[in-house]
């Protein structure tokens, strides 16, 4: 398997950043890694992306050489494994059950002897058998990036357990999720940021693994820099495709407009 350039920028200490697709077409991947983004943010969980694009979308990413990185649906391992076995460079694993969860997680993601995932020789992520299976197990234990969501109680409790885990190299939250948990709904509310902080410096302190937080999410808007004082190591970039697609079309309407003295 080839370098992983999230992994890559975050053991060298900096800040790796990623972009949402949200749009059913390839070519946004290819877009995305044109403008220089290190990752792309393959999403299953709150998508009708099914595997075929999904696919597409990896083959993309390695086109021009950024990291795809997959959020499925839930945990379930078999599923997991037909991501894996199609190239994807990182795992995102949303409402992880705590540390049970998180060791789950693991299992899935990794080979042995770190986990369990099952193995074929011939798949697009072995090179479809042209590397030596010792090689390929080594990388991928080695290059795959696996992120576990902490965003219920449960999972919000035991975080350091979760960050100190081996196999674990982010610790992701999600401000939306995060939110509902703690039942707020201002993105100002101090709870929102003393929890935030405190989850931060638990992740600090394992040693082990980095954060994961969105850079401008309208449910905790935060700077780069902002994300680097908290320790974080990966952050997708808001806003999304669709709503930069949308501005861009409307600004040009408007300005159109004004120029002709329409009104409408």
């Amino acid at each position: 398997m080839r370098a992983n350039r999230v992994k890559q920028i975050m053991n060298s200490g900096q800040l790796a950043l990623g972009a949402y697709v949200a749009l059913t077409d390839p070519q946004i991947v290819e877009i995305i890694g044109i403008s220089g983004f290190d990752a792309v943010f393959i999403d299953m969980e709150h998508t009708a992306f099914d595997l075929s694009l999904v696919q597409q979308m990896i083959v993309a990413a390695d086109l021009v050489d950024i990291t795809p990185i997959v959020r499925v649906a839930d945990s379930d391992p078999g599923f997991i494994l037909r991501v894996l076995d199609m190239g994807a460079q990182g795992i995102v694993i949303p409402h992880v059950d705590g540390l049970k969860g998180a060791k789950k997680a693991v299992e899935a993601v990794k080979y042995p002897p770190v986990g369990s995932r099952g193995g074929a020789g011939s798949t697009r992520a072995a090179r479809f058998g042209s590397v030596g299976w010792g090689d390929h197990v080594r990388t991928s234990n080695e290059e795959i990036l696996l992120s576990v969501m902490t965003e219920d109680a449960k999972a919000i409790s035991e975080v350091s357990e979760i960050a100190a885990l081996e196999g674990v190299d982010l610790v992701a939250l999600g401000p939306t999720d995060l939110s509902q948990t703690l039942g707020v709904t201002d993105p100002a509310d101090p709870k929102l940021r003393s929890e935030v902080e405190r989850i931060a410096s638990e992740v600090k302190g394992s040693g082990n693994t980095k954060l994961q937080m969105p850079m401008n999410h309208p449910a905790f808007p935060l700077t780069a820099q902002e994300l680097v004082e908290l320790g974080v190591g990966y952050a997708n970039v808001a806003p999304q495709p669709p709503a930069i697609l949308m501005r861009e079309m409307q600004n040009a309407v408007r300005e159109t407009h004004k120029t002709l003295g329409r009104n409408n």
